[in-house]
């Protein structure tokens, strides 16, 4: 009768029950189950990986069983680098058992005794000597199914809690990314508020400029020069795509999905459209405003480099 207990070791705090969509792709966690045959340890640990790589490390008569335990990780993990160890110590009381085949051990003795009668001086049968002889001392056969099935308890736990880690971690990296979007977001407003502004003073600068020169310009030619350079200054659809990424980056972190490659194609895309609103730019305040962008966006490319 196999008497078995699962227990949670050093896996932090408890796993809730709220579900985050969001996960990070660095986690630990640590289980064990204890058998009448020994002690099942599994530990997970997982770093940030462009694909799924899963590594086991397994004992020897576990093996065969890697492409089972491969399998209900590859069911629930998407992304990653995963170590997977796993320690089987077997219990004293099954090691300690000896086990002797009698019959083999009754012809080596009867076999010592016949080449005792050849012998001269003949010896006493030493009891040692015959353990020494092969087959005389059977190994203990453990029933491994038992063991194989309460393995897949076991990774099934310690899996468990590696997913309820990577969501916590996850809502955590999820808050800090929204965080940067609402800034992101204010820096968006101000620069479409101010955007007239910017241009109107910039008209004028070009005015006062013209009229400290004292001469002569075409009224409509320079119209058209300010009707050109206020389209050169236009950002109107570099802001409009930024708010655009910005609803979108929203929509993707509450999906229950592998989100981590749309939102780095994501900061790809605002990283454009902030490098564009730089490169138009025809104030201090424009310039300040796309490298406030840059380091949000990087900012959130770090976090997200880890997400699932």
């Amino acid at each position: 009768m196999m008497i078995c207990s699962i227990t949670m070791l050093d896996c932090g705090d408890n796993p809730t029950q709220e579900i985050f969509m969001t996960r990070s792709m660095t986690a630990f966690a640590r289980a064990g189950q204890s058998l009448e045959a020994g002690e099942l340890i599994w530990e997970i640990r997982s770093v940030n990986h462009r694909y799924l790589e899963l590594h086991f490390k397994l004992p020897e008569n576990f093996r065969a069983q890697e492409a089972r335990f491969r399998a209900a990780l590859q069911q629930r993990l998407n992304r990653g680098k995963v170590e997977c160890y796993l320690r089987f110590n077997v219990n004293a009381r099954q090691s300690e058992a000896i086990n002797i085949d009698p019959q083999q051990a009754k012809s080596i003795v009867r076999a010592c005794q016949e080449i005792n009668q050849l012998l001269h001086q003949p010896s006493e049968v030493d009891p040692m000597e015959v353990l020494q002889w092969p087959g005389v001392v059977q190994e203990t056969k453990l029933d491994m199914q038992p063991v194989f099935a309460a393995s897949e308890e076991a990774l099934t736990v310690a899996l468990d809690d590696l997913l309820a880690n990577r969501e916590r971690e996850g809502a955590r990296m999820r808050d800090l990314i929204l965080q940067r979007c609402d800034a992101i977001q204010d820096i968006v407003d101000r620069a479409r508020e101010n955007m007239p502004e910017i241009q109107a003073r910039y008209q004028k600068k070009i005015h006062d400029r013209l009229d400290t020169l004292d001469i002569d310009v075409n009224p409509d030619r320079l119209e058209q020069e300010l009707v050109h350079l206020a389209q050169k200054m236009d950002v109107d659809e570099e802001l409009d795509r930024l708010d655009s990424h910005l609803k979108e980056i929203r929509e993707v972190l509450g999906r229950d999905e592998a989100v981590g490659r749309r939102l780095d194609f994501l900061m790809q895309e605002l990283n454009r459209e902030a490098n564009t609103l730089g490169s138009k730019s025809a104030d201090i305040a424009s310039t300040n405003a796309s490298v406030e962008l840059k380091v949000l966006i990087e900012q959130m490319r770090e976090q997200i480099q880890n997400i699932e």
